[in-house]
């Protein structure tokens, strides 16, 4: 794979820490999935972005406590870009256990992420 571009995703992004994040990702030229429990907010922080030039951010829904949440964002990364190449864990949930099959899904490796 020679694609010099870089793909992340940022939990609970939709405000704070997390837009701060993927606003510094995209102006770093990642391509940024925001992604948010609230799908309403989350669209409309996307839209914020993008109209502040940042069309390298894209929006998806993800309720990191429901496994067919995950599952649906897995699926979308995997569609759209065949991999993951930085993921920022910052929805405040807690508990959370890696999914090591998804991970491995959308080409993550594993030791990186525990990093």
């Amino acid at each position: 794979m020679g694609d010099a571009c870089k793909y992340a995703a940022v939990t609970g992004a939709n405000k704070g820490i997390g837009f701060e994040t993927i606003k510094q990702l995209a102006i770093s030229g990642v391509t940024v999935v925001l992604t948010a429990r609230d799908e309403k907010r989350g669209t409309e922080a996307t839209s914020l972005l993008n109209e502040q030039g940042f069309s390298n951010v894209v929006f998806h829904q993800l309720d990191v406590q429901d496994a067919q949440s995950i599952e649906s964002l897995a699926k979308f990364v995997q569609t759209q870009y065949g991999r993951l190449d930085i993921l920022v864990n910052n929805a405040g949930a807690s508990g959370m256990v890696p999914d090591e099959d998804v991970l491995r899904a959308i080409n993550m490796d594993l030791v990186d992420w525990v990093r």
